[in-house]
């Protein structure tokens, strides 16, 4: 693959230039029950990475059930502190060493940052930065501690990632770092890939639910907003009647879906199966007529992605992340909240249009590869190396 060739070729580069060991700092692990896109796009480089030579150590919190070291695709995992200890934690064994020795640094930031331009000097480092939390903060934390991670978030740190290489999946979110003040050269957007897994079933009409099926995946956890989603398809079922909701994932807030659809009288059509398998996951997608999600915000959209890559066009919250992974009008819709209800009754009961905008979600997916996103990335921190290694 010319990709895995350019991958080997910047990766022996960056060896020669003196960085082989790179640590990269996230908040979760891959392996962690509450993982999501940013953990898949962190595997889904290092692997890349580390198969072409670098050596590379993953430092997050604990996950449940899972070793405190480990050893996975290629590179090492540290999994230590809960979810708020990890970032001093973390950043104290960077300064002391306990971490072993490293050459450069990049930096996930979920939300809180870990501030490493203060703290790792005299090193190349690089940032990943998904999405704005913005509205999330109200979602996930008390007042006074929304409006705390907000002014972290959009007033605090900027000013220490000015002058970092800033690396983020959407130009939607681009922009918004860029009015956060980051610097518009140092910011660049990368595609996320698409799992090959994911694909069309071999025969799409027979595979397809006989009635309208809705289908969306991810965490049950506030920021999604699949209660909207409900309201949504309750809606849209006024002139769509036999239409199907299957809501597939699990999490904090799955006592409140199942409240909403036995106060609604809705079992008949909405499910909740919870957590399934990989391939269970795709046959969920090869079903579906649309792929739906309400969230509040994204980094990229994960999950209409792999419902496009499965022949299935999505109706989504027009929110900045969902503008990349969703192309409007093209590979789907993207409509207000008020506006979800009608936009998956109009697409359900067009079938001409629906199977316009599934060929052509199969057909962007289908260029979404996480070669070339590891590809992209690493374009970046190269460039940061090398520039590094420049000065005097």
């Amino acid at each position: 693959m010319p990709e895995t060739d350019e991958i080997a070729r910047l990766v022996a580069d960056v060896v020669d230039h003196g960085v082989r060991q790179v640590h990269v700092l996230a908040w979760r692990d891959l392996d962690d029950d509450d993982a999501g896109g940013s953990e898949v796009h962190a595997d889904q480089f290092e692997r890349r990475w580390a198969a072409a030579g670098l050596e590379i150590l993953h430092r997050t919190s604990a996950a449940v059930r899972r070793p405190p070291t480990d050893r996975r695709h290629g590179y090492d995992v540290v999994r230590r502190g809960s979810r708020y200890s990890v970032f001093p934690r973390a950043a104290l064994a960077e300064i002391t060493g306990r971490m072993g020795p490293s050459d450069a640094l990049i930096e996930i930031w979920n939300g809180v940052p870990w501030a490493s331009p203060l703290w790792y000097r005299r090193r190349p480092r690089m940032t990943i930065l998904h999405h704005v939390h913005g509205p999330m903060w109200d979602q996930i934390m008390p007042g006074p501690l929304a409006d705390a991670g907000r002014f972290l978030e959009a007033r605090l740190a900027p000013p220490w990632y000015r002058r970092e290489a800033v690396v983020t999946p959407s130009d939607a979110t681009r922009q918004e770092l860029i009015g956060l003040g980051l610097r518009p050269e140092q910011v660049t957007a990368v595609d996320n890939g698409v799992d090959e897994f994911f694909t069309p079933a071999s025969d799409q009409d027979a595979t397809r639910s006989p009635v309208p099926l809705v289908v969306a995946a991810g965490r049950l956890a506030p920021v999604k907003r699949f209660p909207l989603l409900l309201e949504a398809a309750a809606a849209a079922r006024r002139r769509v009647p036999d239409l199907r909701l299957r809501i597939v994932g699990d999490g904090p807030q799955r006592s409140e879906l199942e409240a909403w659809v036995a106060g609604h009288a809705a079992s008949d059509w909405v499910a909740l199966p919870g957590h399934v398998t990989r391939p269970g996951l795709r046959d969920e997608y090869r079903r579906a007529w649309v792929v739906a999600s309400a969230s509040l915000a994204e980094g990229w959209g994960l999950t209409v992605t792999e419902g496009a890559a499965c022949g299935v066009p999505a109706v989504a919250s027009d929110i900045p992340g969902h503008r990349c992974s969703v192309q409007d009008g093209v590979t789907g819709v993207l409509a207000p909240p008020e506006r979800l209800g009608d936009a998956l009754a109009d697409l359900l009961i067009d079938h001409r249009r629906r199977t316009a905008l599934a060929a052509n979600a199969l057909a962007r997916a289908r260029t979404l590869t996480w070669d070339a996103s590891a590809l992209g990335v690493l374009h970046v921190f190269h460039r940061v190396v090398t520039t590094y290694a420049r000065r005097p």
